[in-house]
């Protein structure tokens, strides 16, 4: 694991820029910049409707310092393989140009990819498509009023769940390694080293690779903008989010989330779920079901691991 300083020294240029509109903590914008401090500006962005379509501003105005393309909701993933197929072509046509270095990212938030942009996303995997997506996971439709999504999880408020959300959220990762592709890694907005060395790594992955962050979003989850650091380090040391990767079939948990691995190690799920007031209405029942869930994960998980070494 690099340093903070190495890493900054390294990578030092911003390419998300100051004057785009998100909100005070978003953990979409942390994740953005950091993203691009690792992929650097040979990245082209392929975005589908979200908060991030919004908050980069009109142009001549716009904030990212890269190319960037708006795109359907439900096109993302499509649009990304047509993306790279131009720039394989280019590198054909005008060979020693860099085009063949250039990488071609999807960045998507929950609803755009747990649903609307599933079917695109399932049929890029497929083939095996050379693009990086990324899911920036707020855990639910924040930029058209907060309605809940697949990503949602279980007893959380949104407008359209106003006495809590009655199902479980959509395990994306699980999903994208039924579909066998050479990488996939969870990402949380609260270690940002990770972060970046989870994008080096895949940057340089031919195929499809598929990154999944925790990014919380203040007035969304219904706590204080300068705590969304803090909301994400929690969920983590909740044993609630699990950070991993799983390269070429492998998987392996990383090291913030390696302290974990024992039960004891974790704080109790109520020091994460009382801090925000989309759970203000979780009942014991409900706690014991959500506890359930996270022991379950860590279980399976575990087993998976456990298996690969034998």
């Amino acid at each position: 694991m690099v340093t903070i300083k190495e890493t900054l020294n390294e990578a030092c240029e911003e390419y998300f820029l100051p004057g785009n509109s998100c909100c005070a903590g978003c953990g979409l914008e942390i994740a953005l910049r950091w993203a691009m401090k690792a992929l650097g500006p040979k990245t082209a962005l392929v975005t589908p409707a979200s908060c991030l379509n919004v908050v980069i501003g009109l142009w001549p105005k716009t904030a990212p310092n890269f190319p960037f393309i708006n795109m359907a909701f439900a096109a993302g993933a499509s649009a990304a393989t047509g993306v790279d197929a131009a720039f394989k072509a280019k590198a054909y046509r005008f060979p020693n140009q860099g085009w063949d270095k250039m990488t071609t990212l999807v960045f998507a938030g929950d609803g755009g990819t747990t649903d609307i942009g599933i079917q695109a996303l399932s049929g890029a995997a497929e083939r095996n498509s050379n693009i990086l997506y990324v899911c920036y996971d707020n855990e639910a439709y924040m930029n058209t009023g907060i309605q809940r999504s697949s990503s949602t999880p279980h007893s959380a408020i949104t407008t359209t769940t106003p006495f809590g959300k009655q199902r479980y959220k959509k395990n994306l990762p699980r999903i994208m390694e039924a579909h066998e592709i050479p990488y996939i890694a969870t990402c949380s907005v609260s270690e940002p080293l990770d972060l970046y060395e989870k994008f080096k790594k895949a940057k340089d992955i031919e195929g499809c690779k598929y990154i999944h962050i925790l990014a919380p979003c203040p007035p969304g989850w219904g706590y204080g903008a300068e705590d969304t650091i803090e909301m994400a380090r929690l969920a983590i040391k909740s044993g609630l989010w699990i950070l991993y990767e799983v390269e070429n079939g492998v998987k392996t948990i990383s090291k913030a989330s390696k302290k974990y691995v024992d039960p004891s190690k974790r704080i109790p799920l109520i020091e994460y779920l009382s801090k925000q007031k989309r759970f203000r209405t979780v009942s014991e029942q409900q706690l014991i079901k959500l506890q359930e869930g996270i022991d379950k994960s860590w279980k399976v998980i575990l087993s998976e691991i456990e298996a690969q070494e034998k």
